[in-house]
């Protein structure tokens, strides 16, 4: 039997990149996955087709992760679907929106970053929380920005992934007497459409030459250490912020 045989895992952001990446992995596991997506439907159906080719089951849920109305019709869709429950949450939405330095940014853009990538895991966890059995798994996604405060331009979004992780850790107190993991994966360089559109290239290849491994990460290395978390093969681990960063940043 499959690690991940019998569970339902949510995916939000689970259409591209890491979160595509997590959704074919966790469907490799056995689980049954709901992919979230926000408006590429193109992307999410392409993450439907290597599940499927993959023999994995899976079913993709529009819906932005700010609007309560569309995260209770993905629940709903999902625990319809699937048995009536979610055992493993992957908050993986997030991102970047446009790097500002604290001159140019203005009150909405900062409101903006801190809605997408830590309001959101409150929202979605929250309303996942009442059909998640004892014993589930959380898993967010912080960054190696929240550590070490990201490049330039990145203040909001490493101050909204620091209060991911740490946002974490309180809820791995709270969620404890069910026996509800929480943890948090913190990529660094990571080749994504993230750093095709925020990073410079000429800066991705410095970065990559600084990291002791000598390259960026990629999505798929990602995904095996979320699928670790939210499986049983780490059930003695919670609370944890894991860096995966290739050696550039040791917490």
């Amino acid at each position: 039997m499959s690690e991940l045989s019998q569970k339902v895992a949510l995916v939000t952001g689970g259409a591209r990149d890491i979160g595509r990446a997590v959704s074919v992995r966790l469907a490799e596991m056995g689980a049954a996955v709901v992919v979230n997506y926000r408006s590429t439907a193109e992307d999410a159906n392409e993450t439907l087709r290597q599940i499927a080719a993959k023999n994995g089951q899976a079913i993709a849920v529009q819906g932005d992760v700010l609007v309560a109305a569309d995260i209770a019709k993905m629940v709903q869709t999902a625990t319809e679907k699937f048995g009536g429950k979610i055992d493993i949450l992957v908050n993986v939405a997030g991102g970047l929106i446009a790097r500002k330095t604290i001159l140019e940014m203005d009150e909405a853009h900062w409101d903006a970053v801190m809605d997408l990538n830590l309001k959101s895991v409150f929202l979605v966890t929250k309303a996942v929380l009442p059909h998640m059995p004892d014993g589930g798994a959380i898993v967010n996604f912080s960054s190696q920005a929240g550590r070490d405060g990201g490049g330039p331009g990145a203040s909001a979004y490493a101050a909204a992934k620091a209060g991911v992780a740490n946002y974490s850790r309180a809820l791995a107190k709270e969620l404890a007497p069910r026996r509800i993991r929480v943890n948090t994966v913190s990529p660094g360089m990571i080749a994504t459409k993230f750093h095709d559109t925020f990073t410079k290239p000429e800066v991705r290849q410095r970065v990559a030459g600084m990291t002791p491994l000598g390259r960026e990460g990629t999505a798929e290395e990602v995904a095996n250490l979320a699928a670790f978390l939210a499986s049983s093969q780490s059930s003695f681990i919670n609370g944890e912020s894991v860096e995966i960063n290739g050696g550039i940043f040791f917490a």
